[in-house]
């Protein structure tokens, strides 16, 4: 298994182009703002053929290099369809103006080949299975998504801006609600093994039981508390 990830951009997302191995067909993840260089450079180092890009949600940090990167491969992007409307209207995610400095590096519009994602589907790409899971809270249409457990290596969980190592996305954002982000930590979170990988939208690595152990909003939810008020993070 190949994961290569890198943060770009002004937000330091987390990209990552996952494939079965090097010189294989890959999937990219979140191909966030000023992403494309990255991607590029990560493909050719690794020999990797795009089949797709997949999205944990619509915010402009996670998909503003979405049509470059889907118009230089030809490839869909996926995305689940609450979400769908920021891919062209980034401003209408934040409740604001991102600036018109940085708009002049994003490139606003969907990508020819738009597919919508569903709670519980199994996306065969590249050699790989991908479960959804929606998973509301930082927006409302934010999606996770998980590798199986192989001989290999642990289960791997694509988080994007639900769980964050010690920390989780923040909701004051449109479309924010923290009633649901506590049902989604409780609902897909907890249930996964300890070893399962945290590859988040931003920061470090992580496992599930380092959260379940540290991170005071994944424990404070398994306790029935409801979350504290410690800091968040993501856009």
């Amino acid at each position: 298994m190949l994961i290569a990830g890198f943060p770009a951009g002004a937000w330091g997302t987390n990209c990552y182009l996952v494939a079965p191995a090097a010189g294989e067909e890959c999937v990219i993840i979140d191909p966030g703002h000023q992403a494309a260089e990255g991607v590029e450079e990560t493909l050719k180092k690794h020999r990797l053929k795009p089949v797709a890009v997949v999205l944990t949600h619509g915010h402009i940090d996670h998909v503003a290099s979405v049509v470059p990167v889907c118009g230089a491969h030809g490839v869909p992007a996926w995305i689940h369809p609450e979400d769908r409307y920021m891919m062209k209207d980034p401003s209408m995610g934040l409740g604001r103006s991102i600036g018109m400095p940085l708009m002049g590096e994003i490139t606003v519009g969907e990508p020819d080949d738009v597919k919508e994602l569903t709670d519980g589907a199994r996306l065969e790409l590249a050699g790989l299975e991908l479960s959804v899971a929606h998973a509301p809270g930082h927006t409302k249409g934010s999606v996770t998504f998980r590798m199986p457990e192989t001989a290999e290596i642990p289960s791997v969980f694509f988080s994007g801006d639900l769980l964050f190592a010690g920390s989780i996305g923040r909701t004051d954002l449109p479309g924010g609600d923290t009633a649901e982000m506590l049902d989604s930590l409780a609902r897909v979170c907890l249930p996964l093994d300890d070893s399962t990988v945290v590859l988040s939208g931003h920061g470090p690595q992580t496992t599930i039981g380092q959260e379940r152990a540290t991170n005071p909003y994944l424990r404070q939810v398994a306790s029935g508390q409801g979350a504290s008020e410690a800091p968040r993070r993501g856009m």
